[in-house]
């Protein structure tokens, strides 16, 4: 019979910490053991002050009220940051998401991508109005038509180049070949400028032709242009079999590094004191380019007119409101757009805030509601007595969609080491039994996971039985919007083994696995 040694609650509890105050202000993240240190957030550490909320006209109580209706919501934030007249009011990190933690943008990546179409242009490596077949000679198709041949880096930009499909970067991904050439595939239905269809594989070609036109990838090109001077640093992008960084997504940054891509483009691309990007791209960018859709180059625009802002898949966020002085970063794993409709809620209702009326009450309430949160539940001890008869056993699975072999668990006293074998090889996650442990794993998870695979994705683990034959696993992908529930059920020696996601835009659950214990030879 399972047995718990735990005081805690099982409910999953949306857990997150806030950061207000002056400059130099610490942060404290939510402790993973009792033991855990502290890390201090301080100017030097990203080259951002710090003040109180109600300091630069932000009202605390918004602020915190956001929070709530997004923990009422049941979305997992993982972390934000408000920024105001020159300094950061307000940030926080649900554990085990943290500020020095990189996190997958996903479309947000556009909006950088348009920042390098911008630098581009003004250096004279191209025009608005060239054609995108005018680049590539070797990946044409043996005929082109009359709208392909149109077809211009503005419609790139602007999501009208006329196709009648929406390519996603999870098609692209598993695409071995050359992702220029099979652009070229793309039927073009429509006179190119006259229909709005978003499209990743429009950002990737301007990123190949970044790379075509300048020799370097788009990330390398970038480096001293964009991220040097803003002090970004660390970033990883996806890319092509042959190179070329995806440019639709892929990026991975922090949270910090989204909030500055904001900042530059409320200071019309200027930072301290240089303009990084050209003051009139920024002003074309983030205007509606295309009437009905608030789109402009790369960037969107609220219905209300009050801001614009680049958006990532699964809830991440910089968000501009130019009239207001203000950027709010936001990182998530959330399905649709209840996040961003909390936000037109809440902002820039905040800014309506007098900065005559000291609130310190409102400040120390959000810093004491918020001060000991994680995203995780705490750790649930549980035992059955089955554990030690399958330990070390290997289950043979009947054929699957997912190409799974083996699957093996190995308890000890503490930890679970669960081993699973498919064609990319043996995978393991290192599962804490009494406490959530964090390492890295090379599981397979594309299917759940936007067609990303890493071979080697940070993961922090938590397994509980909830009764003498039935195993569920937690694994949060922390450098990703994504968690997975693993649920193994034990009946004699055969297994069954169920697992779903949080966010994917593809089905979020996949076909049970089903295996039987290898008998050993005596």
């Amino acid at each position: 019979m399972v047995t718990s040694k735990s005081k805690y609650s099982l409910s999953r509890r949306q857990v997150f910490r806030v950061i207000t105050g002056a400059a130099g202000s610490s942060l404290v993240p939510a402790a993973m053991f009792a033991s855990s240190t502290s890390q201090t957030i301080t100017q030097s550490d990203d080259g951002l002050e710090r003040r109180s909320p109600d300091e630069v006209g932000v009202d605390p109580r918004v602020v915190l009220n956001f929070i709530d209706s997004a923990f009422t919501n049941k979305l997992d934030l993982h972390s934000f940051m408000l920024y105001r007249s020159g300094y950061v009011v307000a940030e926080g990190w649900s554990w085990p998401y943290q500020y020095h933690r990189p996190h997958m943008m996903h479309s947000l990546t556009k909006s950088v991508t348009a920042c390098g179409v911008g630098l581009a242009l003004d250096e004279g490596y191209f025009s608005l109005h060239d054609k995108v077949v005018s680049f590539f000679d070797e990946a044409l198709p043996a005929v082109i038509s009359s709208k392909l041949g149109s077809m211009t880096i503005k419609d790139l930009l602007t999501m009208r180049s006329g196709h009648d499909i929406s390519v996603s970067g999870s098609t692209f991904r598993q695409v071995k070949t050359s992702w220029v050439a099979e652009f070229f595939k793309i039927p073009v239905i429509h006179q190119p400028g006259t229909h709005f269809l978003y499209s990743s594989a429009l950002s990737f070609m301007l990123s190949a032709i970044i790379t075509k036109t300048t020799g370097e990838s788009l990330r390398d090109y970038l480096e001293p242009r964009l991220f040097q001077p803003l002090g970004i640093s660390d970033l990883t992008w996806g890319a092509s079999p042959n190179g070329i960084n995806s440019g639709g997504n892929g990026l991975s940054w922090t949270t910090v590094d989204s909030l500055k891509l904001g900042i530059l483009h409320l200071m019309m691309g200027e930072w301290k004191g240089q303009q990084v990007i050209p003051r009139n791209w920024v002003n074309q960018a983030t205007r509606t380019q295309v009437p009905g859709e608030q789109y402009g180059y790369h960037w969107w625009q609220n219905v209300s007119g009050s801001a614009y802002f680049a958006e990532g898949a699964f809830g991440q966020f910089s968000i501009v409101f130019p009239e207001h002085d203000a950027v709010l970063t936001l990182t998530a794993g959330v399905q649709g757009e209840t996040l961003l409709d909390l936000v037109w809620e809440h902002f820039p209702t905040a800014f309506l805030y007098s900065t005559l009326r000291q609130n310190v009450m409102a400040n120390n309430e959000l810093r004491s509601r918020t001060d000991n949160l994680r995203l995780l539940p705490e750790p649930r001890f549980t035992e059955s007595p089955l554990a030690k008869q399958i330990s070390g056993r290997t289950y043979v699975i009947e054929p699957n969609d997912d190409n799974v072999s083996e699957i093996q668990l190995t308890f000890s006293d503490d930890n679970l080491d669960f081993r699973i074998s498919d064609d990319r090889g043996d995978h393991h996650v290192n599962v804490g039994m009494r406490d959530w442990i964090e390492g890295r794993t090379s599981v397979t998870g594309n299917k759940l996971h936007h067609q990303y695979q890493s071979k080697a994705m940070v993961v922090v683990a938590h397994g509980q039985w909830w009764d003498e034959h039935t195993l569920e696993m937690t694994w949060q992908f922390v450098e990703t919007a994504w968690v997975d529930t693993v649920v193994c059920r034990f009946f004699d020696d055969r297994i069954s083994i169920d697992r779903r996601v949080n966010a994917n835009y593809a089905p979020r659950v996949r076909p049970t696995l089903r295996g039987r214990q290898l008998q050993e030879i005596p």
